[in-house]
């Protein structure tokens, strides 16, 4: 299936994953500019948890990199955890809720994650809602790259 065919299925799921992708390259890089305000170090503390949702993020969306970067069986438990439409969708949220509290402290660029990752949890709800079952990305290491390489 390719990436146009992935798309036109209209699974939410699908929908999902490459949002979380995009989540990914925003709180990177979004986490990295806000970590450098000095006048605000409260908002440093956020921007850490921004980055830290990007490389939780990684994981969850990117099955392959668990099987080939070395992590430890807590953590491959953890991520595990997020196989289900309803289970991302709460991860997204938690995360989003997160990353909208730091609008309290100060308003700042974190908000462009905050939306992102409410999007992306809006997408795995909907696919949940429907009734559609995970359906991942092959291009992004889901069912068919990720059994080639055992």
């Amino acid at each position: 299936m390719t990436l146009a065919e992935e798309f036109k299925s209209r699974n939410f799921s699908i929908y999902g994953q490459w949002t979380g992708v995009l989540c990914i390259i925003l709180c990177f890089a979004l986490g990295i500019s806000n970590f450098f305000n000095l006048f605000k170090p409260l908002l440093i503390i956020f921007a850490i948890i921004c980055l830290v949702c990007a490389f939780v993020i990684v994981f969850i969306e990117i099955p392959l990199l668990l099987r080939i970067c070395p992590t430890s069986p807590v953590f491959d438990g953890f991520i595990r955890r997020f196989e289900t439409n309803y289970m991302r969708a709460a991860i997204y949220l938690v995360m989003s809720i997160i990353q909208w509290v730091s609008l309290v402290i100060h308003p700042s660029s974190l908000i462009a994650a905050a939306v992102f990752l409410l999007i992306a949890a809006i997408f795995y709800a909907l696919a949940g809602v429907k009734g559609q079952a995970f359906q991942g990305s092959k291009t992004l290491g889901g069912q068919g790259i990720a059994q080639m390489i055992i």
